[in-house]
């Protein structure tokens, strides 16, 4: 006798039903809360780690060094999007980010409870990159997920606008992360360098608490349960991505690096270069906190533009936009003023960096089938952020000594990711109308 097949629940018709609003809640806070813990590193190695960890270097070097740190991470994204995605293709996407939840947090707190190098030495540093080496690894896995759990249970006609709920949960978290160092940042600079900067990392198990209770909430999503019970999975997800949709994944990855090499370098070299400038650190942090919130307005008027006229279109305006404004930005950034760099991150996170990643998230996860989307997509997502954010700072720091001291050599690299990411948005097809269950086999 043949055993039962589990049967796929329905996809909603609209989003504006108890059970979407759930989905949806939990792929923002899940997402914001992940994005938290991840981006606050980015921050502590721009203001804190230099003189932490790499005391014992010269002010440069020691930032260089602290940057490089911030980089392990980004590599290990992909990964984790490789791992997670392998998992979350096989058993389903809730199971995995409830254990990419857990990992995060746990790294985040260590991290928050790591004694200096002047404590223990060398160790210190050494653990300081293997838990970034875990936070990576558990970032690299939830995205994909968020965004999928949004998506699989969205109308085809409002994907777009679901999936941008996981998008807009990153600068979500980066706000709070922003905001809540800013705070920590108002001590006394000796009360911060030695306990306030660890408060934000501690924090992160009250998040995380939070975070679980809404997750375990969430159903598993149709489109894989219906594949649960119609396809036989005998090959690994990786495999399949990188020997049949190869250029899918080549496309995607240089389409997304140009908004992320804007976020790598608006958001964390920049913000260490006018600190360094004289610019007051609590300040700018707070200029920080809302150019992040202009990106989560930027997301969500383009991802329902993307459900209206394709992902397309949207993604190049903000490409085409990013190019035009490359160097008048970095221009805003030399005058080394508030309001200059204010202005400038307004320009490219707010408005650039959100155009076109309103829509990323469903242009990633249309270009794979069901029954590796959440590898591809992960793997599409996680390796654009390590070659756009994540060497981003490491790269512009070289780029400003070799261009002994000025910025036309970085804006130079801004604008040629942002014509070869338009160049392969172009190559793409559109996805918008795809009919994502007739591409389960």
């Amino acid at each position: 006798m043949t055993p039962p097949q589990p049967q796929a629940s329905s996809i909603s018709e609209s989003l504006n039903t108890k059970q979407m609003r759930r989905i949806l809640a939990s792929s923002f806070i899940g997402s914001a809360i992940e994005f938290y813990d991840f981006i606050l590193y980015a921050m502590a190695a721009s203001i804190v780690f230099n003189q932490v960890f790499f005391a014992n270097v010269s002010p440069a070097v020691g930032l260089f060094m602290s940057f490089g740190t911030l980089a392990v991470g980004y590599v290990a994204r992909p990964l984790g999007g490789a791992i997670f995605g392998h998992f979350g293709d096989r058993i389903g996407r809730k199971t995995v980010l409830i254990v990419s939840m857990t990992l995060m947090g746990a790294g985040t707190t260590l991290i928050g409870l790591l004694p200096t190098t002047a404590q223990i030495g060398m160790a210190a540093p050494i653990l300081l990159v293997l838990l970034r080496l875990v936070q990576g690894l558990a970032v690299g896995g939830e995205w994909g997920g968020a965004m999928l759990v949004a998506l699989e249970h969205a109308p085809a006609k409002r994907r777009g606008f679901a999936a941008s709920f996981a998008n807009m949960g990153g600068p979500a978290g980066a706000v709070l992360a922003t905001l809540t160092v800013s705070a920590f940042s108002t001590l006394p600079e000796e009360a911060f360098m030695s306990w306030g900067w660890r408060i934000p990392f501690l924090l992160s198990l009250v998040l995380i608490a939070v975070g679980l209770v809404i997750r375990l909430k969430v159903a598993e999503t149709p489109l894989f349960l219906e594949l649960e019970a119609t396809a036989e999975k005998k090959k690994i997800p990786f495999v399949e991505v990188v020997t049949k949709y190869p250029k899918n994944l080549v496309l995607g990855v240089l389409a997304g690096m140009s908004s992320y090499t804007v976020q790598g370098l608006m958001t964390v070299w920049a913000v260490s270069y006018i600190i360094e400038a004289g610019v007051d650190t609590t300040s700018v942090l707070n200029i920080k906190a809302v150019g992040a919130t202009l990106t989560i307005v930027a997301i969500w008027f383009a991802a329902r533009l993307s459900d209206k006229y394709g992902r397309k279109p949207v993604m190049l305006a903000g490409m085409i936009a990013g190019a035009v404004l490359a160097y008048p930005i970095l221009w805003l950034l030399q005058t080394d003023t508030l309001w200059g760099f204010a202005i400038g991150l307004f320009l490219a996170n707010g408005i650039i960096q959100g155009v076109i990643f309103g829509p990323f998230g469903a242009f990633v996860a249309e270009l794979f089938p069901t029954r590796m989307r959440y590898t591809g997509a992960s793997l599409t997502y996680q390796s654009s952020s390590t070659l756009g954010a994540g060497f981003t700072p490491m790269i512009v720091s070289g780029l400003v000594i070799v261009a002994g001291g000025e910025l036309w050599l970085v804006g130079l690299v801004w604008l040629l990711s942002f014509v070869v990411a338009a160049v392969c948005v172009l190559a793409t097809k559109e996805g918008k109308n795809m009919d994502l269950s007739s591409e389960m086999k």
